[in-house]
């Protein structure tokens, strides 16, 4: 009888760990498709081959180490001149040369602490320089007299020149 039992015993845990494991599927040597997903960078469509940095403070101690100017873009991604502003500054060729030569950059979708990178209120778009020595540039700004700091798509030639005189003001000044 327990024999007759012991083998009863043995059929079961054969049937139910047979039953228990998942079926094989046929092995292929194709990968599994994934969804495709398009990878974000800091970057946010101003320039993706430029190298962006993540946090002011991380900014400013590449520029403080790099001897560098900061470029600080203030945007929204549902805001339209922000939208116009950002394909133009991609778009320019120059700028985009300027920018990966010659500046620390950082674009911002938040707003931050520091009273400093708002020194006339928190509008977007808005494009502050700042020096390696941590000091806002007050005399680099835009055409527009409530807004100091605001480009648009028909400023980028001003923009490019302002960038040329952020450059130029560090080799002078510092």
């Amino acid at each position: 009888m327990i024999k007759g039992l012991l083998s009863v015993l043995v059929v079961l845990v054969a049937v139910t760990s047979v039953l228990g494991k998942p079926e094989k599927t046929p092995t292929t040597n194709k990968p599994e498709k994934k969804e495709k997903r398009i990878p974000q960078t800091l970057s946010r469509g101003w320039g993706d081959q430029l190298i962006w940095a993540q946090t002011y403070e991380e900014a400013l101690f590449w520029s403080r180490s790099k001897n560098k100017p900061l470029l600080v873009i203030f945007h929204l991604d549902d805001c339209p001149h922000s939208q116009a502003l950002k394909k133009a500054f991609a778009e320019d060729k120059e700028i985009q040369q300027l920018a990966d030569e010659d500046f620390i950059l950082l674009n911002l979708v938040y707003e931050t602490t520091d009273k400093h990178l708002s020194p006339d209120g928190q509008y977007v778009p808005r494009i502050i320089f700042v020096d390696p020595s941590m000091t806002v540039r007050a005399d680099i700004t835009g055409r527009y007299a409530n807004r100091m700091y605001a480009y648009e798509p028909s400023d980028i030639k001003l923009l490019l020149s302002n960038m040329q005189r952020a450059k130029k003001f560090l080799k002078t000044e510092l």
